[in-house]
Order: C-alpha cells, then structure tokens, then sequence
C-alpha cells in the first residue's frame, strides 16, 4: 500500500508519529520518502539519532508550522499520502489559549486541505479524538470542525483523484500526558488523585491507532470517520493496576472534563455503518457516492437507530490484570506491582 510512495506526517515527532514511521518502515520497505513535519527540532534530532541517514535515507526531516500555508505546501511536493496527526491536545491548554487553539487545530486544518489539493496528493487521513462527539471543551470543538473541514474537503475536490477521511479514537495508552505515566509516577507518593470514582474512558494502544489509519488508508471512500471497537477501562481499575498500595483522593472533575466519553452518538447513528472491527459514520453530505453504495462496497450493515457508542456503557472492558500485562506490553516492560 505504502510502498514506492511519499508520506508526509505532520506532528510526526509525536507519540503516534514515532509508532507509525516504525510501523511503515517494518511493513513497507520500499516506501520512497517519510517526511516528518513538525515545529519541534530536539524531537526531531532525537528520531534522527534512532534512525540514522545512512541506513534511512527515505526519511526527510522538516521543521515547519502547519499554520504557514506557503511552507506546509512546500512540503507536500511529490506526497502522495499525508496522515494529520498535528493538533494541540491538552484540554486545559485550549480552554487557556483559544486562539492559539483555534489557529493550529482548525486553521491548521484547512492548511493542509489546501496543500493537499495543491499539490497532487491521493490519500489523507486526520486524527481525531473522543473529545470531537459531542463536545464540551474547546479543544474537541476545534476537532469537530476539523472533522467537518476534512469530510467536506471531498466536496470541493472536482476532478483531482484524492480523498480525505478522518480517524477517530480514545485515550492511547501510555501517551504523553495520559492517566498511565500519570500514575506510574504519582505512585511514589503513596496518594493518587482521581477526579472522579465513576470515570470511564475507551482504551487503545499506539499500534491499534496505527492500525486503524492503516486501514483507513486502505479503505476509505472519502469524508467517512473511522471508529475502532475498543474496550473501556474504569479509572479506580488503573489507580488499582498501577499501584494496589496507594490510596486514592478525590481532586473533582477538571473544567471541559465529561464523566463518560463519546465517540457515536444516538444522532450519529443516522450515518453510521457496522464494518466488524470497526464503525464508521458516513458524511451528512456528500457527492462522491450513495450511502448504499458504500455499505454494499463494504458489505457493511446499518446500527439501529438510537445506537451510541459511550466508554460508560460499552459492552467490552478491560480488567485490572489485564490493565497490567498491557502495560507491561505497550508503556514499561519493567513493571511491576
């Protein structure tokens, strides 16, 4: 699929771009060109160390904004895939800095659309988050738009053979900033902080979320949504697999923060298609094809009516001894209880 083609990763120095250049590199051998987009030059510098040019020299390194539309395009000459994974992320950052939210989430967006179309590329893949479905901070609300901006981008791309398809997932284990590391390291205090007794969230790991663009990559149509089907976890079950010793003191849910999250809603339901791994929510509107052309294409069936998809009500969830043999597998091998 990726072989013999340019991909350029914007946000590539971040968790899911390291995963993912691994992952090119072991499946793909003969990719042609892996450009790193990112603002970040000591990330950068490191990959370069792992990855050194004289046994890779398919990987190209930019520094550069998805916020300036002239370098961005510069950088997507001869690309023929581009996988979006640049975003600010942190809840509490966004609802601090809207602006600058807004600036690299949503305008940044619309960069990329555009390099894309300017610049022959085929396929484009944009991360999303749990946050974007039904939103209630200002970060899945940039997301969402994002989602809009990415899915109505197959509107506006007339005779040039492209398209572009959003993924869409949970907490990634043991990511920068996740509950995981969080607790790994609160443990030697012997107190760990909870928001709240009754939180849940959906749980994938790195290589799942590569997976998922993979197949996104392999499949889309244009302006669908990909949704993987993921187990849950409770967080007093993490706070109980990380460190059993510990007690727990509730600190109360953050601003912007749910309870439970979303991924489908009961109004999703509408356009969403069952594909057996995953679910994908079909584009409200779209020119490039029928919806019964794509469930036939995928021999996909509808959800019923009235279907969510909520980390509070999933049916599959993860146990505590489970929780620790995947961190043993996808955060620290060193660990243990």
């Amino acid at each position: 699929m990726l072989n013999n083609k340019t991909v350029l990763i914007t946000g590539g120095t971040g968790s899911f771009g390291k995963k993912f250049i691994e992952t090119i590199l072991n499946r793909y051998p003969e990719v042609k060109k892996i450009i790193i987009y990112s603002r970040d030059e000591l990330k950068q510098s490191i990959i370069k160390q792992k990855y050194p040019s004289f046994d890779f020299p398919q990987l190209r390194f930019f520094i550069g904004d998805i916020r300036d539309q002239p370098r961005l395009t510069q950088a997507c000459e001869g690309v023929d895939v581009i996988i979006h994974a640049a975003a600010i992320k942190q809840v509490d950052t966004a609802e601090y800095n809207p602006t600058e939210c807004i600036r690299t989430n949503i305008d940044g967006a619309e960069n990329v659309i555009h390099a894309a179309l300017n610049c022959g590329v085929k396929d484009v893949v944009a991360l999303s988050t749990d946050k974007a479905c039904a939103p209630i901070n200002l970060y899945g609300a940039t997301k969402l738009a994002s989602d809009k901006l990415f899915a109505a981008a197959n509107n506006i791309r007339g005779s040039k053979d492209i398209r572009f398809s959003v993924v869409r997932y949970g907490n990634v284990m043991g990511s920068r900033g996740s509950v995981i590391p969080f607790f790994m390291d609160r443990r030697k205090d012997g107190v760990l902080p909870i928001t709240h007794k009754d939180m849940t969230r959906f749980n994938i790991s790195l290589q799942d979320g590569v997976n998922l663009v993979m197949f996104a990559l392999d499949n889309h149509l244009g302006g669908e949504i990909f949704i993987p089907k993921i187990p849950s976890y409770k967080i007093l079950d993490i706070a109980e697999a990380v460190a059993p010793e510990c007690t727990t003191r509730d600190v109360g849910i953050r601003p912007g923060e749910k309870l439970h999250e979303e991924m489908i809603t009961d109004t999703d339901s509408l356009n969403t298609i069952d594909l057996g791994p995953y679910y994908a929510i079909l584009p409200s509107v779209s020119y490039t094809y029928k919806e019964d052309d794509y469930i036939k294409h995928h021999k996909a069936i509808k959800v019923p009516f009235g279907f969510k998809y909520n980390s509070g009500t999933n049916t599959e969830w993860e146990t505590v001894e489970g929780l620790r043999q995947l961190i043993v597998d996808h955060v620290d091998p060193s660990f243990k209880v």
